[in-house]
């Protein structure tokens, strides 16, 4: 299956940090910034944890939810919330079916060795299940300021 704005995001469910599973569809009603990061804990990802949880208030009063996926296990997402007050969910996609499915596990290459991970990827979905934007290989910096942005001027 691939996936296409204007069409359907493809559902899925996973385990959150919480200990609860989170379906997709069940959050239909709402929009959701749906982000794939590579790893808990690291510099890039930690901003943009914190970007979205700075956000967080913003883009509640809009009625979307942030939802964050990797494939760390729920107790290092756990140690990620705490550290850093992130006040949404993190899934635990372990075997990157998810990612597969949204076509961000990718080959990828750091210091010349080559390994499979996830391409760093937003999707905004909204309230009736469709996938309206997508930003694919995220650079950091100005990449929340930019979604909350789109949220309000489309979605709102």
């Amino acid at each position: 299956m691939t996936i296409e704005l204007g069409k359907q995001a493809p559902d899925f469910e996973l385990l959150a940090s919480n200990g609860e599973k989170v379906k997709l569809s069940d959050l239909k009603g709402k929009n959701v910034v749906l982000y794939f990061y590579p790893k808990d804990m690291t510099p890039g990802c930690t901003t943009q944890a914190c970007d979205f949880r700075d956000y967080h208030g913003d883009f509640s009063q809009m009625d979307s939810v942030i939802i964050g996926v990797s494939p760390d296990p729920v107790a290092k997402h756990e140690k990620f919330i705490e550290k850093y007050n992130l006040p949404f969910v993190l899934l635990f996609d372990e075997d990157h079916q998810v990612s597969e499915l949204y076509e961000v596990w990718k080959l990828k290459k750091n210091f010349g060795k080559e390994y499979m991970g996830i391409e760093r990827s937003t999707f905004v979905i909204d309230k009736e299940g469709k996938l309206v934007k997508e930003w694919r290989k995220v650079k950091v910096k100005g990449h929340v300021e930019e979604a909350l942005q789109y949220v309000k001027e489309n979605l709102v």
